[in-house]
């Protein structure tokens, strides 16, 4: 049996090594984990372009219908998103007539459960504002008092934060481009298209009931890249160089909102939405715009 000085004595000892930095053991610290990076392999975007080559939407100041405009950026748009690593970019080209088009473009997205919807338009103005010129030879329509580009979200849709901030993160790759955002739509004189200015920084507005927005069941967003009835912005618009400058912003935009996602826990709802690929209730209040 020890005495009591035994005891004391190993007491002291054990106090004495546990105190020591040569031989005390390290303290565990927790690990942190790695921050989640873009995937950007699987990281899917759908590109909706706006109108068909049947109902081709506005026409320009000089007669071309804005279906091609959008086809042509939105290959653009394609093209550098694959070259930036999202393989999956997929483009939705939707043929027919304007309400068959809408309710294809929304079975397929959500057939199709993606990361993201894109889509892309180009401008036009109320009838109100255009005046008559001759073009080759020809009579038009033009309105060269607007000009700009513009971003829209639904706040029906169930992904209403996050479409929002792609939304910003778009508009401010345009804004770093030197590029204005069209304003008119805060004032009465646009009358039913008069929209809520969101985002004063980057030109976000509110598109509440536009099918493509509310019923898509993933952040999407409309990109008017710009008005093809004004004469001059008309030219811009179709110069492959600002084709390539709107498509590095939308690169930049797509990778700074794929990294942050990937940070951020996947919704449950939407979990089990693209598991069960569920339709979500059309509300065809309005068509596409303009």
């Amino acid at each position: 049996m020890n005495h009591p000085w035994q005891a004391a004595s190993l007491l002291l000892a054990a106090l004495l090594l546990a105190s020591n930095p040569l031989t005390a053991e390290p303290a565990k610290t927790a690990e942190k984990k790695p921050a989640a990076t873009c995937d950007r392999a699987n990281f899917r975007i759908i590109l909706d372009v706006g109108h068909s080559a049947e109902v081709p939407g506005a026409l320009s100041a000089r007669g071309v219908g804005e279906y091609t405009f959008n086809l042509n950026l939105a290959r653009t748009v394609e093209k550098k998103l694959h070259d930036a690593g999202f393989s999956k970019t997929q483009l939705l080209i939707t043929p027919g007539k304007a309400i068959a088009g809408l309710v294809s473009r929304v079975h397929f997205a959500s057939r199709n459960p993606a990361d993201l919807f894109l889509a892309i338009h180009h401008d036009a103005v109320p009838d109100k504002f255009l005046q008559k010129w001759t073009y080759d030879g020809k009579e038009h329509a033009y309105c060269d008092r607007f000009k700009g580009h513009s971003l829209f979200v639904s706040h029906v849709n169930e992904h209403y934060k996050e479409s929002l901030q792609f939304a910003r993160y778009l508009g401010y790759q345009l804004k770093q481009q030197g590029l204005q955002y069209a304003t008119q739509y805060t004032e009465k004189f646009m009358g039913i298209r008069q929209r809520q200015l969101v985002d004063p920084e980057t030109g976000v507005y509110r598109f509440d009931n536009l099918v493509v927005l509310m019923s898509t069941n993933m952040p999407a967003v409309l990109f008017e890249a710009g008005s093809i009835i004004n004469r001059e912005e008309e030219l811009v618009m179709a110069d492959p160089k600002h084709q390539e400058l709107l498509a590095s912003a939308v690169t930049k935009a797509v990778e700074t909102f794929c990294t942050v996602q990937a940070q951020q826990p996947k919704p449950e709802a939407r979990i089990r939405r693209a598991a069960a690929q569920e339709t979500p209730p059309l509300i065809p209040l309005f068509g596409e715009p303009r």
